[in-house]
């Protein structure tokens, strides 16, 4: 599905973003893409998308250049991104004139979709909150069946019910042959939605594994002393501590968040 090999990415006269970035990633996964601000993973979806074109190495998404644009290419992928502009129309004019594109769109998914969210398709784009457009471009997304879906962000400026929709929707919706990109900062939000983390740290991809090959290797728990725990990794957490420590067998839900913070400050345990 994805093949990126040797890529170099800069903007201007800025040092190199990207050098010698490799990527490989197969459809049937959803997977989160992680870094801290600046570290390229609104860019690398771009490049992922066609929006931004690479001097160096290549970029292979479903056995085509993604800048070149094809038509065939384009619909197959959706982006949502963090920030976008939506015509002052109705969503039902904007299904109506946007779904052509896309061959296999949904209207019926669309329409539970629409539902679940609690957006009517009389109203007007540009009379909805942040939030409530946040909403349907998801929908829409989804709605599309494209088999690549990039989502930027998908979280900001939902509300805490919209969230939990937000799951249940993306879980629903999918199928085996699509492949989903969902970059965030908000890792509760999707920490049980996602099978696969890549963690991008200075323009290099530092991790890149299934939360099922995390869970073979490692632990997370809260104790109320680090003396004997065999942590890898900890913070400071109400009674005690979060931690990381070898699994030994013991298989525990991924704590997302604290691998992340144990990443990047250089922690180890393949």
């Amino acid at each position: 599905m994805i093949e990126i090999t040797n890529l170099n990415f800069r903007y201007g006269k800025q040092p190199n973003l990207f050098e010698g970035l490799s990527l490989s990633e197969d459809a049937g996964n959803i997977v989160g893409l992680l870094g801290k601000n600046g570290a390229g993973k609104s860019t690398l979806l771009k490049l992922l998308t066609g929006l931004l074109e690479a001097p160096i190495g290549s970029v292979n998404v479903m056995g085509e250049n993604p800048i070149w644009r094809n038509p065939s290419f384009l619909e197959e992928v959706y982006f949502v991104p963090e920030e976008y502009d939506l015509p002052s129309v109705k969503i039902a004019e904007f299904v109506k004139a946007n779904a052509k594109f896309y061959p296999r769109f949904d209207h019926s998914k669309m329409g539970k979709i629409l539902s679940d969210f609690e957006l009517n398709p009389e109203n007007r784009l540009s009379k909805q909150s942040y939030g409530q457009r946040k909403k349907f471009l998801i929908a829409f997304a989804l709605s599309t069946n494209c088999k690549l879906l990039v989502l930027d962000e998908p979280t900001n400026g939902l509300d805490i019910p919209s969230k939990a929709i937000f799951r249940k929707v993306v879980a629903s919706s999918l199928s085996e042959d699509q492949l989903v990109f969902i970059s965030t900062h908000q890792v509760k939000d999707v920490e049980n939605l996602i099978d696969k983390i890549i963690i991008l740290d200075q323009g290099k991809i530092i991790f890149h594994e299934s939360l099922w090959e995390i869970s073979e290797k490692v632990a997370f728990s809260t104790v109320t002393s680090l003396e004997g725990s065999q942590c890898l990794y900890h913070e400071i957490a109400p009674g005690g501590f979060n931690i990381m420590k070898p699994a030994n067998g013991n298989t525990t839900e991924v704590d997302i968040e604290l691998l992340f913070n144990a990443t990047i400050n250089g922690i180890k345990f393949n």
